[in-house]
């Protein structure tokens, strides 16, 4: 175990990615689609969504599972495992990390989700309709469950620490970052974080319709458009991202090969119930991650938002964003318009955007919105990437119900300035 410093506790950094997108299968091919504008958002071809309110979706289409996952573990886990289990190889690997090598009670799993393994479920119950009870696999106990993929993550590559997942929707992303960084701050050297989503069933469809929150329209370019004055729901998307943080002194002691950046401050907060006359808490979790983060607003380079494509929310992320950084105060740009809104699976891909941004000193763009609403007072990064220097950015997630998380990055660059090692 790592010796506690004299100077508090060392900086969380990210020092392992790994991707599974609707407009890329990897890292260096979704970041590559998002600064070309690449949209993963098309007619859903996972079912006929004829006679479906929606028609829309960020896919993985080209994703085969059967490459990533072992003929066993596959008929064992549903898709949004598959996901991750994919993602997970991918960000160990970048991290250069053998886990064998490492003490097993020092490595930890925290994943967020929100859906569970609906098109597992699916099958199952349809199994047990059709055909009957014999039919249903054991494997319906546990596949669906919302810490399936945090539990077989843990099993496959041997961690042992501090398991959990986070249930908070789209903000829950975040906050498994969050709470990766306490388990790192505690007794742990190593966590694999983030999320992976896939309701892309029927049923998964479905269980949606209920917020009224998904676009009804068909047109791709012209169903997903947040802060726009056009703007009429959100596309649902599949995927995700895993992230390997360790603290940094249990980085640099094991030479891990590269440092993309630390997670500088988080916080989380819960909206007042609807009607009670009290403001929305999103201004309040930016704030709290700033100053957990040690960053005044000037500081901030860009806004990752959350982006939900409902005008009044739009509205109400806007008002947050502009009290703390004034009307057009900083850059904020949304690219899950390519993906769609990946609810457990956005945080973590939003926070790899913000540090892959911080790398090449670029804002990816907000596609297809044409006019910002009245009320936005955004400098909106829209059509095209912004070449900028981006030091520190500020990532937000809402999730469905009343969540709030923020969470501020600082890029490798900056890091070091300010006395890390990369």
């Amino acid at each position: 175990m790592t010796a506690p410093r004299q100077d508090g506790p060392a900086p969380v950094v990210v020092t392992g990615l790994g991707v599974m997108a609707p407009n890329g299968r990897n890292v260096e091919d979704y970041w590559a689609s998002t600064l070309a504008g690449k949209s993963g958002i098309d007619r859903i071809t996972r079912f006929d969504p004829a006679g479906y309110p929606v028609q829309l979706a960020g896919e993985l289409r080209s994703f085969d599972a059967a490459e990533y996952v072992p003929s066993r573990l596959l008929m064992e886990t549903s898709m949004m495992s598959h996901l991750a289990l994919a993602a997970a190889d991918m960000a160990l690997a970048d991290a250069e990390v053998v886990p064998a090598q490492l003490p097993e009670y020092e490595l930890g799993v925290v994943t967020a989700n929100a859906t569970g393994g609906v098109e597992f479920g699916q099958r199952e119950l349809q199994n047990l309709w059709s055909k009957g009870p014999d039919h249903v696999g054991a494997y319906m106990s546990i596949a669906w469950f919302f810490a399936a993929t945090t539990g077989q993550l843990s099993i496959r590559h041997r961690f042992r620490g501090h398991c959990g997942v986070v249930v908070a929707e789209q903000s829950g992303g975040l906050d498994a970052i969050g709470q990766g960084r306490r388990v790192l701050r505690q007794d742990h050297r190593l966590v694999l974080v983030g999320g992976t989503e896939s309701a892309m069933s029927p049923a998964g469809v479905v269980a949606q319709l209920p917020t009224g929150k998904l676009s009804p329209r068909t047109d791709p370019t012209r169903a997903y458009l947040p802060f726009d004055a056009d703007a009429n729901g959100y596309v649902p998307g599949e995927g995700g991202a895993i992230l390997v943080l360790e603290d940094r002194d249990s980085a640099l002691a094991r030479g891990a090969a590269r440092q993309y950046g630390e997670i500088a401050g988080y916080a989380a907060t819960f909206d007042p119930r609807p009607g009670s006359g009290r403001p929305p808490t999103l201004r309040k979790a930016a704030e709290l991650a700033l100053a957990d983060a040690g960053v005044p607003a000037g500081e901030i380079d860009v806004v990752f938002a959350d982006a939900y494509g409902i005008a009044e929310l739009d509205r109400q992320e806007a008002e947050a964003i502009t009290a703390i950084f004034g009307p057009y105060g900083v850059p904020v740009t949304a690219p899950k318009t390519m993906t769609g809104r990946l609810y457990a699976g956005a945080g973590g891909l939003d926070v790899i955007t913000a540090l892959l941004a911080a790398r090449d000193g670029v804002i990816p763009p907000t596609i297809n919105v044409t006019e910002t609403a009245p009320g936005c007072e955004l400098d909106l990064v829209r059509e095209r990437p912004r070449p900028c220097e981006v030091r520190t950015a500020l990532v937000l997630g809402r999730g469905h119900g009343g969540f709030n998380s923020a969470m501020v990055v600082r890029g490798a660059h900056q890091q070091a300035k300010e006395g890390g090692d990369n």
